[in-house]
């Protein structure tokens, strides 16, 4: 059963290739006001290494979170988030796509596989910084998330 908040900090996964969006979206969460540690990897291969904590990633906390942009190199969002939600292990981890695209047979597809959420990346800093805190103050601090079976 995962530990309540005040116990342990929210573990996030940001799967993301940008460094500009990987830079704010740190930025957004280190004024969060619930403890996280984000875990950034940079492609599908990564994330997908961490998900199952192999090689360099084998003592890596399982996330509560994971935030996912569909266009990645090596393997895209679309097969990982098949693969989390196709996975006995990984399935109640709720996804929240957040990329670029805005294409209806994207959003379409990511909630076809069960992402729990999909968010278009504004272009500009003030609105990407409003939209990660957005994600803070709804998935951090409202939503119950479900409990990690491991603990």
């Amino acid at each position: 059963m995962r530990k309540p908040e005040r116990y342990r900090p929210m573990e996030i996964l940001l799967v993301e290739d940008n460094p500009a969006d990987i830079r704010l979206t740190k930025e957004g969460l280190n004024e969060s006001k619930v403890p996280n540690n984000l875990h950034v990897v940079t492609d599908g291969e990564e994330a997908t290494a961490f998900l199952y904590r192999k090689g360099e990633y084998k003592d890596v906390p399982r996330p509560d979170l994971i935030l996912l942009d569909l266009n990645l190199p090596k393997r895209n969002g679309r097969e990982l988030l098949a693969e989390i939600k196709g996975h006995d292990d990984l399935m109640r981890i709720p996804v929240i796509i957040l990329t670029a695209s805005s294409h209806e047979d994207d959003i379409l597809d990511t909630y076809n596989h069960h992402a729990n959420c999909y968010i278009t990346k504004p272009g500009d800093l003030d609105s990407f910084i409003k939209v990660v805190n957005s994600v803070e103050n709804f998935w951090l601090s409202i939503v119950t998330l479900p409990p990690d079976e491991e603990d």
